[in-house]
């Protein structure tokens, strides 16, 4: 019962989303350019912005949960670029794994999940987790995806500083310590969460979109890498760091190793078409491997999260 009541509120609607954007993709010429900079500079800063001014968790749960997400995505990121120059793998592909091993699709994903297994306490600690996640992916994501297209260094912190979500989290987190929060129902906040709230879907049918197109049988080697290092190396550094952070209630800690271990996120293909789109991956695009991550880490999750949950509830972790 447990499975099919994860499948159908969490994983289904994902399927069915980016089923559509795969028929459209099959169907018309459809370019995800325009969606993805729609998704980039509107949609995703008005999510976290809402985010951030909606949670009910109070502000040391909020610093603990944003050092445990940056020491994660840094831990795992650097143990990605470790091990890939070890084995001699290239930037640009070296960029694609560490996009995909590193961040988990926390969101539309993990949100759901999360409340399924630990009930309001597990939906308030995945909102957070996302805001402080999506800090991290617009500003390292999109350094590693800049440095993979071409703009290493100076030029890829640049762009980082165009991004307006940034600067979203940040006055979300200035409005939140003066007291500034719109009320709850007010015309402010519903039109955040209905511009914040189209991200998700807007996202998955990128990914439909971008599956329609795809060569499902290439880059098997890399597609198994990135598979292993987010489903299995990834809880694993997660509950690391949960232990070496010390959160004083067990479900926020729970829930922060749960957030960690969702497969792939949809956010790495929107960088990447973004910021390069022209860099190959075992011989097709960066795009395409990362929509061939996404659905082959998605399609593992089921059992693999399913015991994790199972595991987690009995407090044999963390």
């Amino acid at each position: 019962m447990a499975l099919i009541d994860i499948f159908v509120s969490a994983i289904l609607p994902i399927v069915l989303i980016a089923g559509v954007g795969f028929t459209l993709g099959r169907a018309k010429d459809v370019e995800p350019g325009p969606l993805n900079t729609a998704t980039v500079y509107v949609l995703a800063p008005a999510l976290v912005l809402h985010s951030l001014l909606d949670t009910g968790l109070g502000g040391e749960t909020l610093v603990r949960l944003a050092a445990a997400v940056t020491a994660f995505t840094l831990g795992m990121a650097a143990l990605v670029e470790l091990s890939g120059r070890l084995l001699g793998v290239v930037d640009a592909t070296l960029s694609a794994l560490v996009l995909v091993s590193t961040f988990p699709n926390a969101g539309n994903y993990g949100i759901p999940v999360s409340d399924f297994a630990f009930g309001t306490v597990g939906r308030g600690v995945a909102v957070l987790y996302v805001a402080a996640q999506s800090v991290l992916m617009y500003t390292v994501g999109v350094y590693v995806a800049s440095r993979g297209g071409g703009s290493a260094g100076l030029g890829a912190l640049k762009r980082v500083f165009r991004i307006p979500l940034i600067y979203a989290v940040a006055a979300g987190l200035l409005m939140r310590a003066l007291g500034l929060v719109p009320a709850g129902g007010s015309t402010a906040m519903e039109t955040l969460r209905l511009v914040g709230d189209a991200s998700i879907p807007v996202m998955l049918l990128i990914l439909g979109i971008q599956l329609a197109n795809t060569d499902f049988g290439a880059a098997p080697f890399q597609i198994g890498v990135a598979s292993a290092g987010k489903m299995v190396v990834a809880p694993a550094v997660a509950i690391g760091v949960a232990l070496l952070v010390g959160f004083e209630e067990p479900t926020v800690a729970r829930t922060f190793v749960l957030e960690s271990a969702m497969p792939a996120a949809v956010t790495p293909l929107v960088l990447l078409i973004e910021f390069a789109d022209d860099v190959e991956v075992g011989g097709v695009s960066a795009p395409e491997f990362v929509s061939t991550a996404v659905a082959a880490t998605t399609l593992l999750s089921v059992p693999v999260l399913t015991v994790l949950i199972s595991v987690l509830q009995s407090g044999a972790l963390v």
